[in-house]
């Protein structure tokens, strides 16, 4: 992957079809855009552009925000595709399966981790990804978690604490709490902006999640939950009640879940290829958007349960399979996921495309965003700006 750097400003003309996600809503047919200096400087009628330094014309075809992935573990080692075949064979997902990736994560070294991210960061811009979070959590002791949030400040936007993703073998549950809550979140604090926990069935319970957001809360950190994946397990009712930026996966969701969100200003982050992957049934997606929550889509790519960094596949995923209208999940993946990290409004906004906010763009080899759940799987990214710069790869 490459990138090419121009200076100066550049009209971006033919554009077939141009979604920007503005109060509007309406994708906007004969537009242009100028971008400079890493940002969106004018948008507006083809025939009304203004000069710029240069002119990059995509005949005919949809430009959209880029790909904003709010949900991904990148900073891991080793290979969990035998599990994977075990679970297509029918054996059930457990939280347990994490251990595996603990022990590689903990043998490879910092630039080996980096590599790995790096890799599949670049892998992800190819497809239209151009704000990317992600994760530590394969690490569980201090000195592995802090090399892990390292790690990952060199290649995400964003960075989230997740020791308390799983107890590891041989620690007590209190010891490790109290480590997790201590020592290790002082440790990675100077490298993350959100904590996260695992509120499920084999990892942290109601209270065991509470107190380790309420501990990275006074730490100034962001909060955002892992919940009701494999069941009904209240981490999606904590979240509300804690007003997290964002609660992820959101299976099993009952009536007053769905209100407590409606009710609140946490965003539900569903992630259709993780579901698919363990073949849990998909989140309630039309009964959330339904009932008025914010919901964002993300790849949870990881080597255990959603090894994909393909944003496209989840948005045909869930027009296809979670009862979403095209423009709902390309909305959901762009300016919901942006939300869902307190970035869809101002001068850093990602996941819309404002004058003023940050150049990230896509352009599809296609004249509507409906070929992404018309054409699933077909490879339909063109070309991607971010921050003004054009991706090669």
């Amino acid at each position: 992957m490459t990138t090419t750097e121009l200076t100066g400003t550049e009209l971006v003309t033919g554009i077939g079809e141009l979604t920007t996600h503005d109060e509007s809503g309406e994708r906007r047919r004969d537009a242009a855009l100028v971008i400079g200096a890493g940002r969106i400087l004018w948008i507006g009628s083809a025939a009304k552009a203004p000069a710029a330094d240069r002119q990059t014309d995509v005949d005919g075809r949809a430009v959209l925000p880029g790909w904003v992935d709010t949900h991904t573990h990148l900073v891991f080692g080793g290979d969990r595709s035998a599990e994977f075949e075990a679970r297509m064979n029918g054996q059930a997902y457990a939280a347990g399966g994490i251990t595996t990736t603990v022990d590689a994560t903990r043998a490879a070294t910092e630039e080996q981790l980096v590599a790995t991210a790096r890799r599949l960061r670049h892998e992800a811009e190819a497809q239209g990804t151009t704000f990317l979070e992600t994760k530590t959590g394969y690490g569980l002791d201090v000195a592995s978690e802090t090399r892990s949030a390292r790690a990952a400040a060199q290649v995400a936007d964003v960075v989230t604490f997740l020791g308390a993703h799983i107890v590891p073998a041989g620690m007590d549950r209190r010891d490790y709490l109290d480590l997790v809550t201590g020592p290790m979140l002082t440790a990675v604090r100077p490298y993350v902006q959100f904590i996260d926990a695992f509120c499920e069935l084999g990892a942290f319970d109601v209270e065991e999640t509470r107190e380790v957001l309420l501990a990275g809360r006074a730490a100034g950190l962001g909060l955002r939950v892992h919940g009701n994946q494999l069941g009904f397990s209240g981490g999606v009712q904590l979240a509300a009640e804690l007003g997290a930026a964002s609660v992820d996966h959101c299976n099993f969701l009952e009536p007053a879940d769905i209100d407590a969100l409606a009710a609140g200003t946490t965003v539900a982050t569903l992630l259709p290829a993780c579901d698919l992957s363990t073949r849990q049934p998909f989140a309630p997606a039309r009964q959330l958007l339904d009932a008025g929550v914010t919901i964002a889509l993300a790849t949870n790519c990881n080597p255990g349960t959603s090894y994909t960094t393909s944003m496209p596949f989840c948005v045909a995923t869930a027009v296809l399979q979670m009862g979403l209208t095209v423009g709902e999940a390309v909305w959901a993946a762009t300016r919901g996921a942006a939300r869902s990290l307190g970035r869809d409004q101002g001068a850093d906004a990602v996941g819309s495309l404002q004058v003023g906010g940050r150049a990230n763009l896509q352009v599809l080899n296609a004249p509507s965003i409906s070929h992404l759940a018309y054409r699933p799987g077909v490879p339909l990214t063109d070309a991607v700006w971010r921050e003004g710069v054009r991706v090669g790869h």
